[in-house]
C-alpha cells in the first residue's frame, strides 16, 4: 500500500491499523531480518603499510563500527587477503560461508581465509552499539578488501 495514495478522510484510522500492523510484523520478526535489511556499518582504515620482509604484501587494519542492530552487506573478502578480527566493544555476529553463525563478544576474535564468502557480519545487540578491529595480509596492489555480494548472487 502506497502512502501517497491516502486520502485525509479516514486516514487517522487507517494510520492506526498499519502502525499496529507494522509493530506487530517487527516484534515477531527474528532480529537477525530486520538488522540484515539495515547495512549501516561504518569502515574507517586503521593503520595501512607494506610488509617489507615480504616484497608484495601490506597489513591493513580497519575498524568496522555498527550501530545497535546495524549490519554490513554480505560480501567477499580480497581472494589474497589473510583476515584477523578482533571484537573491540560489543557483540558480533559472523558467518564465513560453509560455517555455522557465532557470536564474537568483546576479547575474542576469529580467522578467515583469503577469498572468504562472509554472509553475515552485524551487531547482535539492538541496543548497544559494537566494534571490530579487522586486520588483513593483502597484496600490496589489491585495490578492493571487500566486494559487496550483486543484487540476486554472489560475485
Amino acid at each position: 500500500m502506497n502512502v501517497r495514495n491516502f486520502d485525509l478522510v479516514g486516514m487517522k484510522m487507517r494510520t492506526k491499523s498499519i502502525s499496529a500492523l507494522l509493530l506487530a510484523t517487527i516484534t515477531m520478526a527474528p532480529a537477525a531480518v530486520i538488522s540484515a535489511t539495515s547495512y549501516n556499518d561504518t569502515i574507517k582504515t586503521n593503520f595501512s603499510h607494506p610488509i617489507s620482509n615480504i616484497p608484495g604484501k601490506s597489513l591493513v587494519a580497519v575498524e568496522v563500527s555498527y550501530p545497535p542492530g546495524g549490519a554490513s552487506a554480505p560480501h567477499h573478502h580480497s581472494d589474497s587477503a589473510f583476515i584477523y578480527a578482533y571484537v573491540v566493544s560489543g557483540q558480533i555476529a559472523s558467518q564465513v560461508e560453509g560455517q555455522p553463525e557465532h557470536i564474537y563478544r568483546a576479547g575474542e576474535c576469529w580467522y578467515e581465509t583469503p577469498g572468504a564468502h562472509h554472509l553475515i557480519s552485524r551487531n547482535s545487540s539492538n541496543t548497544e552499539p559494537a566494534k571490530l578491529l579487522a586486520v588483513f595480509v593483502v597484496d600490496t596492489e589489491d585495490n578492493a578488501l571487500t566486494t559487496p555480494d550483486h543484487v540476486g548472487g554472489s560475485r
